[in-house]
C-alpha cells in the first residue's frame, strides 16, 4: 500500500504565496495534509552564491496525484524556477496512509 503514496515538496519566499499555494492545493483535494517550516536555503542562481529565508511545504498525497499537483504549483508560485519534488514513500503506517487516500481525490 505504501507505494502509492509520496511526499511533495516545494518551498516560498512569502507568506501570501505559501497561503495562495496551500489554498489551491487542498482545495483541489491534490494533497491531505501540508505542513511548513521556515528554513534557510543555500543555492546558485545564474551563477551567483545564494541564501534566502524560506518556508518549505512538505505536501502529503499520492503518485497519481503529483502531475496535476505540480501544475498547481508552478501556476500558483512566485519563483521564475520553483523547486517541485515528488519523495515517495517505502513504509508508512497504514492507518495514516488510509487517511491520506480519504483525503485526496486523485
Amino acid at each position: 500500500m505504501s507505494g502509492q503514496f509520496c511526499i511533495t515538496l516545494t518551498t516560498t519566499n512569502n507568506a501570501a504565496n505559501t497561503k495562495q499555494i496551500i489554498d489551491a492545493v487542498l482545495n483541489k483535494g491534490l494533497a491531505a495534509c501540508i505542513q511548513t517550516m521556515p528554513i534557510q536555503s543555500h543555492y546558485i542562481w545564474k551563477g551567483d552564491v545564494c541564501c534566502d529565508d524560506e518556508t518549505l511545504l512538505i505536501m502529503k498525497t499520492k503518485k497519481a496525484c503529483y502531475a496535476e499537483l505540480e501544475q498547481v504549483i508552478v501556476e500558483h508560485h512566485d519563483y521564475e524556477t520553483p523547486q517541485v519534488v515528488q519523495v515517495p514513500f517505502t513504509e508508512g503506517f497504514n492507518p495514516y496512509l488510509s487517511w491520506i487516500e480519504e483525503n485526496t481525490r486523485c
